[in-house]
């Protein structure tokens, strides 16, 4: 995989480890086990009073992992990191090939590594409850890095290696994931929107239009082998909880991806179809952004 860097970032990649959550925010480039550099932006808890804080401060973090095509910076990816903020300390960060990260993207394959490496980011900065919230094309990765990192997981997806050995897995463990408008299985051509979505990961004139036009680049390469699909991932989860969102207007991926979603994680999967919602981050109210955090706070434990 490549480790091109976006050439335009001024920031440490020293990733410190302490018993205290910092109370300030904090920009970081991370470092995947591929070698791929992350830009990641940690952010304390925003909670009303100072007893909350002191609270949320110390234990819980939500990492957060954006769509296809979005990165930290991103105001709906920013206004998600702000509610999710009001129940406990967040960590946003771009996926390789996206923003100021390195690297190209994957679709979602190799993503896992970028979201392992920031949800141990948010443990070795003191938080003992990490959860991981992902939408679209981070909903994918979020299940298969729950099923990965997780007590069931082995050291290897589909035959690619994830350097996830011992105490590696465990740093990265999550204790509860959200798939927010997720795909069920690969390949989906089934609407317009992923007609399209296709043609610009496949077609080179697409890998074009993204790299200048959408600030994603996006490797020229077939996936070899095919990762494990989020379908396939789901069961491996348990007894890490798993929250299945998905609006009954999404233009992308139609009810039965969540449906066999959460039906394969069994009674370690909840669903909550939400009518009136589109598709992910852009489409979910703040609403239900706090409900999923309480949930999220609800089932972590």
């Amino acid at each position: 995989m490549s480790t091109d860097s976006a050439g335009h970032v001024a920031r440490t990649t020293v990733v410190p480890r302490s018993g205290t959550p910092p109370r300030t925010p904090v920009r970081r480039l991370l470092r995947t086990a591929d070698g791929v550099s992350i830009d990641a932006l940690y952010a304390p808890g925003t909670a009303g009073h100072a007893a909350d804080q002191a609270v949320t401060h110390t234990g819980d973090v939500f990492v957060i992992a954006h769509g296809f095509t979005g990165d930290l910076d991103r105001p709906h990816v920013r206004r998600a990191a702000r509610a999710f903020a009001r129940h406990g300390a967040v960590v946003t960060f771009s996926f390789r090939g996206h923003g100021a990260s390195g690297g190209r993207s994957t679709v979602g394959d190799r993503e896992v590594l970028d979201l392992a490496a920031a949800v141990a980011w948010a443990r070795s900065l003191g938080h003992a409850r990490v959860i991981t919230v992902g939408f679209s094309m981070g909903g994918s990765v979020a299940v298969r890095h729950a099923a990965l990192y997780g007590p069931h997981g082995t050291d290897r997806d589909g035959g690619t290696d994830l350097g996830s050995r011992g105490a590696e897995r465990a740093r990265a463990r999550t204790d509860a994931v959200v798939s927010v408008s997720g795909p069920a299985r690969w390949y989906y051509r089934g609407t317009a929107p992923m007609r399209r979505v296709h043609w610009l990961v496949m077609r080179p004139e697409g890998r074009l239009l993204s790299r200048y036009g959408l600030r994603t680049r996006i490797h020229d390469r077939d996936w070899d082998p095919v990762p494990l699909s989020p379908v396939e991932a789901a069961p491996r989860i348990a007894p890490t909880p798993l929250l299945v969102v998905h609006g009954d207007r999404d233009a992308y991926f139609p009810l039965d991806h969540p449906r066999t979603l959460a039906a394969a994680a069994g009674e370690h999967g909840e669903l909550w179809l939400e009518p009136g919602m589109g598709h992910a981050e852009n489409a979910a109210p703040d609403e239900l952004l706090h409900r999923i955090a309480r949930w999220a706070l609800a089932q972590a434990g």
